[in-house]
């Protein structure tokens, strides 16, 4: 039977929040578990006992940043044509990544950017999301290809990385101080890449 223990006396979704940010600052190896206990406001005990450790506050906080808002991933998952989906991967990460809110570029990619081999696990659980982001764009752009929405010499891998290429690049842009109305124009251009079924 599992132990009822004393409720949390503090918002876990708030500190979670404030951790997300500690390690998008610093780097998830190089932030330590002071660095985040100063910022989310509470003591070490209460860290373990709400998140068990750094390296699982820290696969929480990338579930928190990939799943942030739940309309616009349902506006991705619904979009009409695998190009719309790129335009709202492309949109959605462009305001991202300049949020006045938040520091600047692609959480995943700053917070994983450098580490030793002791951070190797947590660096491929990031991978992973990226690459089933990937996959999926493919798979929606194979979808697009049977329906001859696409040419048929389509290739949707090199297609899909294109869009991620565009993506990651975008996060490098954002931190040198590049704004969002800029980085939009550069998917619109990008897009125009997207071939075309005449």
């Amino acid at each position: 039977m599992k132990k009822v223990g004393r409720p949390l006396s503090f918002d876990r979704d708030e500190v979670l929040k404030k951790a997300m940010t500690t390690f998008w600052k610093s780097g998830y190896e190089t932030t330590s578990i002071t660095d985040l206990t100063t910022a989310m406001g509470i003591t070490a005990p209460s860290l373990y006992t709400a998140f068990g450790d750094k390296k699982q506050l820290f696969l929480e906080a990338i579930r928190l940043y990939v799943c942030a808002d739940p309309e616009v991933i349902n506006q991705i998952d619904n979009a009409p044509t695998a190009k719309d989906t790129a335009w709202l991967l492309l949109q959605t990460s462009a305001s991202i990544f300049t949020n006045e809110n938040t520091p600047l570029g692609c959480f995943m990619a700053s917070s994983t950017a450098s580490g030793s081999a002791n951070s190797e696990d947590v660096r491929r659980y990031v991978t992973d999301i990226r690459n089933e982001m990937r996959l999926n764009l493919k798979l929606r752009i194979d979808q697009d290809i049977e329906k001859g929405l696409l040419p048929s010499d389509t290739s949707a891998f090199a297609l899909a990385d294109l869009v991620f290429a565009i993506i990651q690049g975008m996060s490098v842009l954002a931190r040198d101080g590049v704004k969002q109305e800029s980085l939009i124009l550069l998917c619109k251009q990008a897009l125009n890449a997207w071939p075309e079924n005449n």
